[in-house]
């Protein structure tokens, strides 16, 4: 909901406000794709469990519904191709798995190298990316279930076919919904990445606005918004531009298409906003009412977004936009300044507010598009590109056998977590064995499910998951005192597992509760001594979840500390090839090239995975967080850059300009040097240092010409021309940010070549 920075303080009013969250937080979860996909899971285990259990075939049911259930993971957003190929995969690849693991297990001998190479061969199957892990995740799960013994009334290879049945039958039941609401994933994901691009702008906004603003904390959490930001694109980017690219000129997938290309756009107009707001409030202590309003502005963009969120989430009307009238009270403002300072001795200042001027119509301009397109009232509006070109923006895996060969080494991660995790499982196995642990399988569980490649993601899922078992053995015991009522069970059983499944990627703590209460309440309806059910449970998850967490620290962990450099080392190259576009640009003043396009996306995405290598890190012991200072001031570093750079780049492009200078052309040099260095010095190989470009010289010429037009300017106040002309004001623009951008560039390249050689001064 709309968060402005000067809420009621009235108890009353913020009741009123917490309960219309709650119950647009409760709308928003029961309109989402996973809350449905939920029930048609829930859907498609049930009915065969019920129809075969009425014809005497239970163990036929069973064996369906864990088909359902193996396919399921695999079953997310993203193209209608992928969507198919993922679930089948994912039934082919449990089928097969329960088959081998089945067999194997009813020979002692051969259970333990059975289970060692099952997890580590099907987890290493990961290295095909994210898609891959999920099918192998049913993989895995295919093999622990294999031990579980839920029927015993047919033969293995008869369970496995059935298995592989009950997927199809799942992707059926998957591809009904589909159809039945085919839109309903994109508008989620949409609505999802308006919200995100909202508090996106929020927190630029508060670095603006607050008096002494957090910096650390805030820059944390624009790091955070970022990775999820470059996460919920990658996914729409693949659905609407496949869904296009397959069925034609959709005017829907059109319109969705130009309201995505519009936030990509106000994701990078707000990274090319950085501002020293503490110095334009120390230059402008008198009009402090004014820079408020200009300020506000920035919260309202913010609003007037996640309303459009809301709308497109609850499928309502989104209201009136406000953002022209206010836009009108912010240049009215502006003015005010403008007519109560001395131009000649503010000019700077000036200058930086009337680019702020700039930059909050450009995003009010792009907050209207996407306003105008929900309420269908640009139709004419074009949209053409080449299908050929416009495939270049997805990320396309590559499934050749040469990744399994290249990744099969200790510097792999995903060949150390292979390992890790098939080591941990036989160990899981060998002391359920040992100590004759009832239902011992689900230690397994317990690890295969918690266990990640990376070390804090297992340690937050040990936790949550000890504590939402804790939580739900709790709730569980206190229902069985108060009934034994087979019905009550069977209810809540259904219900808790419907719940379990829908917020299993939205609230895992909670997740693992219901998880707990559905299995409990199964077997409770199964078995009579329920009490001891739930006492296993509690036991077997502890044990399970405190060997996963102890496999990942002692086991060849992977610190994010050991591969942070390469992370490093793309993030600046991509950087130093978004600098040479916007370069390129900037001579020739011709159509925007696909080239362009491409190295920005891959700019962002890369200071995306650098921040997520970031945030890990700091989720790993104190002990293993090397560099931890001098790293977040690297991440810092090229977070600022990358903003430096999509401000010149969007202002270049946005603008008409005059003919780059030799200036530029130095200064240019200069900072593209100076990333090479840093490149050159974290991949650990030897750099010839050419003559050093100096750009003190080039500094002069830049402000000499800026002086020169501000002069002029001057001249023509003097003799009473008080109103600017388009091209003079132009002129000066672009000489002021131009100016500003290349001085700030190639200082922020100069401390990035300090800081990587203390880095390697560090690990040396």
């Amino acid at each position: 909901m709309p968060k402005l920075p000067n809420c009621n303080p009235n108890s009353d009013f913020r009741l009123k406000e917490h309960l219309q969250q709650y119950q647009y937080d409760l709308i928003k979860f029961l309109r989402s794709t996973d809350f449905s996909k939920a029930i048609v899971l829930s859907i498609a285990i049930v009915v065969p469990i019920v129809i075969f259990s009425y014809s005497g075939n239970l163990e036929i049911g069973i064996s369906l519904a864990m088909g359902c259930l193996l396919s399921s993971p695999s079953d997310v957003p993203g193209s209608f191709k992928h969507k198919v190929l993922g679930i089948l995969s994912a039934a082919l690849l449990g089928s097969i798995s329960f088959l081998i693991a089945g067999y194997a297990s009813k020979t002692d001998f051969a259970t333990i190298p059975m289970l060692f190479l099952m997890m580590f061969g099907v987890s290493f199957l990961s290295v095909y990316g994210f898609r891959a892990s999920l099918v192998t995740f049913s993989g895995l799960l295919a093999v622990v279930l294999s031990f579980a013994n839920l029927s015993t009334g047919i033969e293995i290879w008869q369970k496995s076919l059935l298995i592989a049945i009950g997927g199809i039958w799942y992707l059926l039941i998957s591809l009904a919904w589909y159809f039945f609401r085919p839109q309903r994933a994109t508008e989620q994901l949409l609505g999802e990445t308006m919200e995100l691009t909202a508090e996106y702008l929020r927190l630029r906004a508060r670095l603006l606005t607050e008096e002494n603003p957090d910096i650390t904390e805030i820059q944390n959490a624009i790091f955070s918004k970022q990775v999820e930001l470059n996460e919920h694109h990658e996914s729409l980017r693949e659905i609407l531009i496949s869904s296009r690219t397959t069925s034609g000129n959709s005017g829907y997938t059109r319109k969705r298409l130009l309201i995505f290309i519009d936030l990509v756009d106000i994701l990078e107009l707000a990274m090319a906003n950085p501002m020293d707001h503490q110095q334009m409030k120390n230059a402008l202590k008198a009009n402090k009412e004014e820079l408020k309003t200009l300020m506000l502005f920035n919260y309202l963009m913010a609003e007037q977004l996640e309303k459009m969120a809301i709308s497109i989430l609850r499928n309502s009307e989104v209201g009136e936009n406000q953002l022209p009238l206010k836009l009108k009270k912010t240049r009215e403002a502006f003015g005010h300044i403008k007519a109560s300072v001395d131009i000649q001795e503010k000019r700077e200042m000036l200058l930086i507010l009337r680019n702020l001027i700039d930059y909050q119509a450009k995003q009010a301009q792009k907050i209207s598009n996407i306003d105008r397109l929900l309420g269908n009232l640009e139709e004419n509006q074009k949209l053409v590109y080449k299908s050929r070109e416009v495939r270049k923006f997805l990320s396309h895996q590559d499934y050749d056998l040469k990744t399994l060969a290249l990744n099969f080494n200790f510097d792999s991660a995903i060949f150390r977590h292979s390992l890790r995790l098939a080591i941990v499982v036989t160990i899981g196995y060998l002391i359920g064995e040992y100590f004759a642990v009832q239902n011992s399988y689900w230690i397994l569980l317990t690890i295969v499910v918690i266990m990640r490649p990376n070390y804090g993601l297992t340690k937050e899922r040990t936790r949550k998951r000890i504590v939402g078992t804790l939580i739900g053995g709790a709730i569980a015991i206190s229902i069985v005192f108060i009934t034994q009522n087979q019905l009550v069970y069977t209810v809540l059983g259904l219900l808790s597992l419907t719940m379990a499944f829908s917020l299993i990627q939205r609230n895992y703590t909670t997740a693992a509760i219901f998880v707990t209460l559905s299995i409990i309440f199964i077997y409770a309806i199964l078995k009579s001594d329920v009490l001891q059910v739930i006492q296993f449970r509690i036991v077997d998850t502890i044990i399970g979840a405190g060997l996963a967490a102890l496999g990942n620290f002692i086991l060849w962990p992977k610190w994010e500390a050991e591969g942070i450099r390469p992370v490093i080392a793309a993030s600046v190259e991509a950087n130093r090839k978004y600098l040479a576009e916007i370069d390129w640009f900037y001579h020739k003043k011709d159509k925007l090239p696909l080239s362009y396009k491409l190295e920005r996306k891959k700019a962002f995405l890369e200071i995306g995975n650098l921040s997520g290598a970031f945030q890990r890190m700091t989720q790993e012991p104190k002990s293993r967080q090397k560099s931890m200072s001098l790293i977040y001031e690297i991440v810092e570093l090229n977070q600022t850059f990358l903003s430096a750079l999509a401000s010149m780049g969007t202002y270049i492009r946005t603008h008409p300009t005059t003919k780059p200078s030799e200036a530029f052309e130095q200064y240019s040099k200069a900072i593209s040097e100076n990333l090479s260095i840093s490149i050159n010095m974290l991949e650990g190989k030897q750099y010839k240092a050419e003559k050093k470009v100096e750009v003190g010289e080039a500094g002069k010429m830049l402000r000499q010409k800026f002086d020169k037009l501000a002069q002029e300017r001057d001249s023509e106040i003097r003799a009473g021309k008080l109103q600017i002309d388009k091209q003079t004001r132009g002129r000066l623009q672009e000489a002021h940010l131009i100016i500003g951008q290349l001085e700030w560039l190639y200082d922020l390249s100069e401390k990035l070549v300090g800081k990587v050689a203390r880095l390697n001064e560090l690990n040396e």
